[in-house]
């Protein structure tokens, strides 16, 4: 598809040539019959040099392709109401062009929103650990989870204070649909814990984005149609309540570390699994940890998260079941993970993730 919509937009500027050569008198062209200046004829040029340009940069993922497709629209329109008889089909592939550039247009809100909030993080929280973590900071926790910091290789590396992780992976909403493919990344803070997680997918073949924000206790979560139409949008605190379960297992599985942080009260349940109960200011959330014989955390399962669609939130046990553990920027991390509602009627399992970078202790936001 973006192929053929390349296809479009080169032609269709390519197209825009006859006005600049009529205009000019290079030569005749019999289609457009209305007489045009030379003036009008450079209009015409500045519409095909922009469609032009807007080819390459959506061919390039630019981020601000979806501007110079607005003004390459604009400009031609203009022509077309100008020159109607002979260019009224020009609004065709100038309608398509335009709602491309509009789903760009959405997405680039949509990230730059993102972006906005995790700089604002890093500004508040700009200094790195320094501090290695050693056997005397993890003595107080239970041996299973000494065991997994050691199994990790968290032990002796510096404490994690943020990170940043991309994931690739699939979503669905039901158990009969199909997983759509998505694309994710995350930055995590922890001195002040926040959550800020952007990924983009496509729905029924259509370009959908997600965004989960958490900072100061409050969590939301809103998912948009063509970046621009909320297929979701979940608030309030059984949204804030859900979120802080989500900050815990991010911990547990992508910066273990962060396991000796204060915030964190530990039970032991047998040799090889633990309750943890982490509080954040008011919201106070548990899980139940999982380890086998070497030392690996298998699968966390928590009571306190929601099932939601942003309409309706039910309580039923969430678990993310982790395997093939890998070595990731230097920790010995599990690299797949399910997410799994245990509903009464039978598990759902709704998204299946696999890490495609981590990094820690990050100074600033990447592109």
């Amino acid at each position: 598809m973006k192929i053929v919509f390349l296809i479009i937009v080169l032609f269709h500027g390519l197209i825009h040539l006859f006005g600049f050569v009529k205009g000019f008198g290079f030569k005749e062209v019999k289609e457009l019959t209305l007489p045009i200046s030379k003036s009008m004829g450079s209009v015409w040029l500045t519409a095909s040099i922009l469609f032009l340009s807007y080819g390459i940069l959506y061919l390039l993922n630019s981020k601000y392709a979806w501007l110079v497709g607005l003004m390459a629209v604009a400009v031609s329109q203009i022509l077309v109401f100008m020159f109607w008889k002979e260019a009224k089909f020009g609004t065709i592939p100038n309608l398509i062009i335009l709602i491309v550039a509009l789903v760009s247009l959405g997405s680039y809100l949509l990230n730059n929103e993102f972006t906005s909030r995790v700089k604002i993080d890093f500004s508040k929280n700009n200094t790195l650990s320094t501090e290695i973590l050693t056997e005397i900071d993890i003595a107080h926790l239970p041996m299973i989870v000494q065991k997994y910091l050691h199994y990790t290789k968290s032990v002796g590396q510096p404490k994690v204070k943020n990170f940043r992780a991309e994931f690739v992976g699939g979503m669905r909403s039901k158990p009969d649909d199909d997983y759509m493919k998505l694309q994710s990344v995350q930055y995590n803070f922890y001195d002040k814990p926040s959550r800020y997680f952007y990924m983009t997918a496509s729905k029924m073949g259509l370009p959908a984005t997600g965004l989960h924000l958490y900072q100061n206790e409050t969590a939301t979560f809103e998912v948009k149609l063509l970046n621009w139409f909320k297929v979701v949008d979940a608030k309030g605190d059984k949204m804030n309540q859900a979120e802080t379960v989500t900050l815990l297992n991010d911990m547990c599985f992508i910066a273990p570390a962060t396991l000796i942080d204060s915030r964190i009260t530990w039970e032991d349940i047998n040799d090889t699994t633990v309750k943890a109960i982490f509080k954040n200011g008011s919201i106070s959330i548990s899980a139940v940890l999982y380890f086998n014989e070497k030392g690996e955390l298998v699968n966390f399962i928590s009571n306190d998260r929601y099932d939601t669609d942003g309409k309706k939130y039910v309580s039923y046990p969430w678990e993310t079941p982790v395997e093939d553990y890998q070595m990731i920027n230097g920790f010995l991390l599990p690299s797949k993970a399910k997410l799994i509602y245990q509903r009464p009627k039978g598990d759902f399992t709704y998204g299946e993730l696999e890490y495609k970078s981590v990094k820690y202790n990050l100074p600033n936001i990447e592109d």
